[in-house]
């Protein structure tokens, strides 16, 4: 989730107006409406105070992810040949002898 969504759904289940929200999170409406818009990226502290506003709390979640510099060219080649091994795995075509039942008749 983005941050403007997170700021913009914090307010949205709190029941808040943008007003409400900006003069509980001490900040002004006007830039308030630029975070939930995402014309405006607030600082960290900012959005904490925004989101505790609100009645919420910040959890993170960190997911690595895949590089892109040639200093990982051995990992994406190794998760390449793990890629085409499972393709193996599964058919390139469908058997010429399905077993489906044939709706509309009975067996």
């Amino acid at each position: 989730m983005n941050i403007h969504n997170a700021i913009k759904t914090a307010r949205q289940q709190s029941g808040l107006t943008v007003s409400e929200l900006a003069r509980l999170a001490n900040t002004s409406h006007s830039a308030l409406a630029a975070y939930e818009s995402g014309s405006k990226v607030p600082k960290i502290e900012t959005f904490e105070r925004i989101v505790s506003a609100a009645g919420f709390a910040i959890d993170i979640h960190l997911e690595k992810r895949m590089r892109h510099h040639s200093s990982s060219t051995g990992t994406k080649g190794e998760e390449l040949e793990q890629v085409l091994e499972l393709a193996q795995q599964f058919p390139v075509r469908p058997s010429k002898n399905l077993n489906a039942p044939i709706f509309g008749r009975t067996p």
